[in-house]
């Protein structure tokens, strides 16, 4: 192993702040990666639904009325 300790490896001779920061933005951004997409898929099924269901209201009106 290339450090005797964790200490050693979360301090990484004086470049730990430097290593875990950029680690950090890193996985921030690897998360919005994937979590952006799902949650715009979700918005735009709910978005579609309620085309669709006032779609159908509205064909539903017009066959009705006189």
């Amino acid at each position: 192993m290339f450090f005797e300790s964790w200490a050693e490896v979360i301090h990484m001779n004086g470049h730990g702040v430097y290593v875990w920061w950029s680690f950090g933005v890193t996985l921030a951004v690897v998360v919005g990666l994937v979590v952006e997409p799902k949650l715009k898929q979700r918005q735009l099924k709910r978005e579609l639904k309620q085309y669709y269901r006032r779609q159908e209201m509205r064909s539903n009106n017009e066959t009705t009325s006189p």
